[in-house]
């Protein structure tokens, strides 16, 4: 009896803690204001990390420099992360016709990275930041610290778009066209 006690308010705590997460997005409409930010140094502080690829070794992000591209930080325990996946890859196929390149952040561990993809196919290169991650998202301005955290920049490095929370497709298709 006392563990089925511990059981349910554990459910209710993270019920609650989702739900507050959840009632933010709404409230906020899930977007951060990329405009408030010094998104030239939050850019450059991108290209100068060397995370590991999937594969464990270190790739410079430098080599994106002077292309568009979509940065999505995620993370294979995040739902809304795990739930949008697919659509980005998606979204990756049809736009690196155009030369947008999307990259996945991982916020995690290399093996859950891995075992992830081992799992779902993801078309576009991954990355391991660990909670390294969390630090490059919130110098775009995700205070929050929360995911999936998705950037767009364009070819002169301007960042175009930020949005906390799963990707709208219509709105993300609309940033990608406009480049």
């Amino acid at each position: 009896m006392n563990s089925k006690r511990i059981l349910a308010l554990l459910v209710v705590a993270v019920a609650a803690t989702v739900g507050g997460f959840y009632a933010g997005h709404v409230f906020t409409g899930g977007e951060t204001v990329a405009a408030t930010q010094n998104n030239g140094n939050a850019v450059e502080e991108l290209w100068k990390a060397a995370p590991p690829g999937a594969s464990g070794t270190a790739q410079p992000l430098a080599s994106f420099k002077g292309k568009p591209v979509v940065v999505n930080f995620w993370a294979s325990w995040c739902g809304p992360c795990v739930k949008e996946m697919p659509e980005l890859s998606a979204l990756h196929r049809e736009y690196e016709k155009k030369g947008i390149t999307f990259i996945g952040l991982g916020v995690d561990s290399e093996k859950n990275v891995n075992d992830f993809l081992g799992k779902v196919n993801v078309d576009y290169p991954v990355y391991v930041t660990g909670f390294g991650g969390a630090d490059l998202a919130r110098n775009f301005g995700n205070n929050a610290g929360g995911l999936p955290f998705t950037v767009v920049i364009d070819a002169k490095g301007v960042v175009r778009s930020t949005k906390l929370g799963e990707v709208n497709v219509a709105e993300l298709k609309r940033t990608l066209d406009a480049l």
